[in-house]
């Protein structure tokens, strides 16, 4: 059954199409138990979980990712959105931009620079939903940590 909720603020549909597609698209995009670094997230809000399996280079950038995603469609969408655009990436720009999509989902002010996340604006009017939107860059700072520490 596909849930769609009526927003609040002027009657959007929460699981829209395009949310939803990406949602089933992770499964191309495997976790890999032979990638060297791993990291997890998990929403206090909803109990949701992002596991991410990645490779850095020499100049900690993301080569290469898995994910396994225990959330609603949007925060499956969400990891979708992250895996994406995450390859050629490091650990500070992605803070920086979970910093920048956390601030967007709270006040509503300037989009951040993500590819495609405007496809999550309808969750932006359901709180409850907006850590299971950020797991993925949790889940992948975590991992790049990881790096990090053994220098």
């Amino acid at each position: 059954m596909t849930e769609r909720a009526a927003d609040p603020r002027g009657g959007a549909v929460l699981y829209t199409p395009e949310l939803l597609s990406m949602a089933v698209s992770l499964g191309r995009i495997p976790f890999d138990l032979a990638m060297p670094l791993s990291g997890e997230a998990r929403s206090r809000t909803c109990g949701s979980t992002v596991r991410l399996s990645c490779r850095v280079n020499n100049g900690g950038q993301i080569e290469d990712l898995g994910v396994r995603v225990a959330a609603c469609a949007v925060g499956q969408a969400a990891t979708a959105l992250f895996a994406k655009s995450a390859i050629g990436r490091n650990s500070g720009e992605i803070a920086v931009a979970r910093d920048e999509i956390q601030s967007w989902l709270v006040s509503g002010e300037t989009p951040p620079d993500w590819p495609g996340l405007e496809a999550l604006e309808s969750a932006r009017a359901y709180p409850a939903r907006h850590g299971a939107i950020l797991l993925a860059w949790d889940a992948a700072l975590d991992a790049l940590s990881k790096a990090e520490a053994r220098g």
